[in-house]
C-alpha cells in the first residue's frame, strides 16, 4: 500500500484471510489489500475477488483518461443494466 499518509490513522480488517487497510473516517469501499494469511496466498477465493476487484478498479481508473476504454466500459455498463431489467444477470 505505497500510499500512506504520514500522520494519518488507519483501520485494519482481516476478512477471510485478506488484511485491508483504509484511511480512518473513508469509505470502506476505499479499502486496499496489504497482506494475506499464508494458507489463503493464493489460491483462495478471497484472494481471487480481490485481484479481479483491484484488475477492474485499474480499468476504470485507467478509463478516466482513455476515451476508448471508457466508451467500452459505458457499453458494457449498458448492457449489464439490460440484463438485469431481463432477468438475465
Amino acid at each position: 500500500m505505497g500510499n500512506l499518509k504520514p500522520g494519518a490513522t488507519y483501520i485494519y480488517e482481516r476478512v477471510d484471510g485478506v488484511v485491508y487497510a483504509r484511511e480512518a473516517g473513508s469509505d470502506p469501499l476505499t479499502r486496499e489489500a496489504i497482506g494475506w494469511d499464508s494458507d489463503s496466498y493464493p489460491e483462495s477465493a478471497a484472494f481471487n475477488v480481490l485481484k479481479e476487484s483491484n484488475y477492474w478498479r485499474d480499468i476504470i481508473v485507467a478509463a478516466k483518461s482513455n476515451p476508448t476504454l471508457q466508451e467500452a466500459l459505458d457499453r458494457a455498463k449498458i448492457i449489464y443494466e439490460l440484463s438485469k431489467k431481463h432477468g438475465k444477470e
